[in-house]
């Protein structure tokens, strides 16, 4: 699932299921949330599916600036009705102002994309790894042509995860795989500003699934989230046992180990989510895939809490599951079935995590594009994390306007934001707004919204 730019969540239908014939492997479903704008309430209907021989499950994916999506690679491809283990190279990109998805090429060279990790770069650059090897590219979305980046990376690719850091650089936690280290601990950076990669420090535990060995080992990691207050929460698979988890400090670029999960629980692939509160959602399961028992908890720093899950994730393995912050500020959860669940946290945010408008239009038109100015637009983190082949970051600015009327909520498409850094405190930024034709008219409060937090209302009069 993704967040569009004008609030609504685009979900592809990719059945947990393998060997079947199936033919809704391609399809994408849009939620438009309804007028108070609950998206528990909201509305489903169906838009364009992928293109004509491209139907992938476990891909890379991203909301680019402009308010396009962009899927790349696919561990499987099910154009077929059936899935096909290929580590595709495909790609494609969504223009939802024309409901419309366009192939593009992988970049030169590349046999294999599959499965693997991507980023939206701080100067909105999107940059994609190949999966099986030390590879990585960036996108020029005009032309839809790629240029190669990242030297210096230590192992490949294959299982691990990017989080965006405040510093603009990009950090992994390494799944080593034993031709380099059958017992690593080596985290990477890779920094924009020279293509290249170098160490982050000994994560002090083991967060990649070596159990069993070389020929039984997963090599999963779980998810890497950064908290308001600079950490980063990174969390391990490991099927012989608990689950090892470790905090790296952006601002002294150290790490400590965190705790352990409970019991036998640990994240074979599989989400996290930052709460508006600053805590962290996590959803684990006790083994590598099945038998699964999977179960929430929550970390806020300190300590991880057991959070009672829905029912049907009783179910679930770790990898099953996937996490995305949405407008409300509520939690959307998804498994593979047809059963959506909303999380709603307990407790508010720090006022200092919100954004501020410092410039705004006192009147809009409908169907017009304006430019509003602030701070703190892109919020303090990406939002949410996945192991290596799912990613639903929602690190952009929101505009909602709610009617002062009759109280209804109206989100306007934004795009070309100044920035997709995170946690740009004082740092002057801004995005454009295109306001809905359906706006209602008349006095409306306008707020900018960053994964899930908005800021203090800015009255404008809709015409």
């Amino acid at each position: 699932m993704l967040l569009l730019t004008d609030g609504t969540v685009m979900v592809v239908s990719e059945p947990n299921c393998l060997s079947c014939t199936n033919t809704d492997f391609s399809s994408w479903y849009k939620l438009t949330p309804d007028s108070s704008g609950s998206y528990v309430n909201g509305t489903w209907s169906q838009i364009a599916s992928f293109p004509s021989g491209y139907a992938p499950l476990y891909f890379g994916s991203a909301v680019l600036p402009d308010g396009r999506v962009i899927v790349e690679g696919g561990e499987y491809n099910c154009a077929t009705g059936s899935c096909s283990a290929v580590w595709s190279n495909g790609g494609a990109i969504y223009d939802p102002l024309k409901n419309k998805w366009t192939k593009v090429n992988p970049p030169a060279g590349w046999t294999t994309i599959g499965d693997a990790q991507s980023v939206v770069l701080a100067n909105g650059t999107y940059m994609q790894a190949n999966c099986c090897t030390k590879e990585e590219a960036l996108l020029n979305p005009s032309s839809l042509t790629w240029t190669a980046t990242g030297a210096g990376k230590f192992d490949i690719h294959d299982e691990e995860g990017w989080t965006l850091l405040p510093s603009g650089k990009v950090l992994t936690t390494d799944a080593y795989v034993f031709q380099y280290d059958a017992n690593g601990t080596n985290s990477e950076l890779y920094n924009p500003a020279t293509g290249a990669w170098s160490s982050a420090g000994s994560t002090i535990v083991q967060l990649w699934d070596s159990c069993g060995g070389e020929n039984l080992a997963s090599y999963e990691v779980g998810p890497a989230v950064l908290r308001p207050d600079g950490t980063v929460f990174s969390t391990g698979s490991n099927t012989c046992g608990a689950g090892h988890t470790a905090i790296y400090n952006s601002r002294t670029g150290t790490w400590t180990a965190g705790p352990d999960f409970p019991g036998a629980y640990n994240v074979n692939d599989g989400p996290a989510a930052l709460e508006p509160n600053g805590n962290v959602l996590v959803f684990t399961s006790l083994s590598r895939f099945y038998p699964p028992a999977g179960q929430f908890f929550e970390w806020d720093g300190t300590t991880l809490t057991l959070v009672t899950p829905p029912a049907s994730a009783a179910q679930d393995a770790s990898f099953v599951g996937h996490l995305m912050v949405l407008p409300t500020g509520q939690i959307m959860f998804t498994d593979f079935s047809n059963d959506i669940e909303i999380f709603t946290p307990a407790g508010g945010f720090n006022a200092a995590w919100a954004p501020t408008i410092s410039s705004a239009p006192n009147t809009v038109q409908r169907g017009k594009s304006y430019t509003i100015f602030g701070t703190q637009f892109n919020g303090l983190s990406q939002g949410a994390a996945y192991g290596d082949d799912f990613q639903d970051a929602t690190n952009y600015p929101l505009v909602r306007l709610v009617n002062q009327a009759s109280g209804h909520v109206f989100y306007t498409r934004t795009h070309n934001p100044s920035t997709m850094a995170v946690a740009t405190g004082s740092k002057k930024v801004s995005t454009k707004f295109d306001v809905p034709a359906n706006a209602e008219t008349g006095l409306s409060q306008l707020f900018v919204v960053a994964n899930g937090i908005p800021s203090s209302g800015y009255f404008v009069n809709v015409q």
